[in-house]
């Protein structure tokens, strides 16, 4: 099975431990970024991932190829060229205190590039599955024309697509997200949301549910995943909450709807005491592809892709490191993490 995922490849800066900002004298350094931060998971669990971007052709652009080459990620397809390596600037959350992310990505190689950067038939030749997310085309409208093309060539190779809506305000409007995505979700068979990104992307919610109170009723997944299939006719739509009781503690859960079977099963819960959020939804993105390019039943998936991110969230870096082996002993367990004797 072979996956391909498109985004930017960022370099991450981070003060040691938790930090502020103001305080820091030293940044660490490493790289990440949503569709690539799915190609190592998936690369991790055995698949052929593959992941496209434009980087630039000097040290810094071959060190981000080198952070996915380590995992086994194919980087071939990878376009070189541009001056700049987008850069996030993370400041780790604790206790009450959120966690702040700062872009550094005006003027990237891949927010500059073009249609013509990329062959997307040859790209897509003997590929089964396309990944990316609502950040992407959020880089401007060349990006947003470029994940255009991406997706009716994946269609016309008959790949699946899968799209995480991921809105991230800091780059786009509702109204700019609204307009692409609902452009660029027709292409779509799997959707991953969750109930913040389908209210701030297309404006769709559950009635008598609080979103950002951290508490949802299964009526209110149910009703989402299902306006958000019938708008866009998708096969699947996975719905992930994250109960936030600070910045250390949170729940983790989600829902996968199949449309075929008229099927919604909920995951089991995990009470989650943070290392590194970053990369956690991405890690549930590369969870569910693994389980339904591998047959896994709608249950199998969700618990899987839940566990996979729930391991994530342990894990220092954008890049999950789990293998299918540990994901599947914690998917099939209490949700502890204690071993089952």
């Amino acid at each position: 099975m072979k996956v391909v995922t498109f985004g930017e490849l960022m370099v991450r800066l981070q003060p040691f431990n938790y930090e502020r900002f103001v305080q820091a004298n030293s940044l660490e350094f490493s790289f990440g970024g949503g569709e690539a931060n799915v190609a190592v998971s998936l690369a991790n669990y055995g698949l052929d991932a593959a992941f496209v971007t434009k980087l630039p052709a000097h040290a810094i652009g071959q060190a981000a190829v080198n952070s996915l080459r380590r995992y086994g990620v194919d980087t071939s397809m990878i376009t070189r060229g541009g001056d700049r390596v987008g850069i996030y600037y993370n400041e780790k959350g604790a206790s009450q205190r959120g966690s702040v992310c700062i872009y550094d990505r005006a003027n990237s190689a891949i927010q500059l590039a073009q249609p013509s950067d990329f062959d997307w038939d040859k790209i897509f030749e003997g590929v089964d599955w396309f990944h990316f997310t609502g950040i992407t085309p959020a880089l401007g409208e060349n990006v947003v024309e470029i994940c255009r093309e991406a997706c009716k060539a994946a269609k016309a190779h008959g790949v699946k697509i899968s799209c995480d809506l991921n809105y991230r305000g800091k780059l786009w409007t509702r109204e700019q997200a609204r307009a692409a995505m609902t452009d660029l979700c027709q292409y779509v068979d799997v959707c991953i949301s969750n109930e913040e990104d389908a209210k701030d992307v297309f404006g769709i919610e559950a009635e008598a549910t609080d979103i950002y109170g951290g508490k949802l009723n299964a009526e209110g997944y149910k009703s989402v995943a299902k306006q958000l299939a019938d708008k866009f006719h998708f096969e699947k739509v996975a719905i992930t909450l994250r109960e936030s009781h600070s910045a250390f503690d949170n729940g983790w859960s989600a829902m996968l709807y199949d449309v075929a079977s008229g099927e919604y099963c909920f995951s089991k819960k995990y009470d989650l005491h943070i290392i590194d959020r970053v990369g956690g939804g991405d890690s549930f993105g590369g969870g569910l592809i693994y389980s339904l390019l591998t047959g896994k039943s709608t249950q199998e998936a969700v618990e899987f892709a839940v566990a996979a991110s729930a391991l994530k969230h342990s894990i220092e870096g954008d890049y999950n490191m789990m293998t299918v082996s540990e994901v599947e002993k914690l998917a099939g367990g209490d949700g502890s993490g204690r071993i089952q004797r």
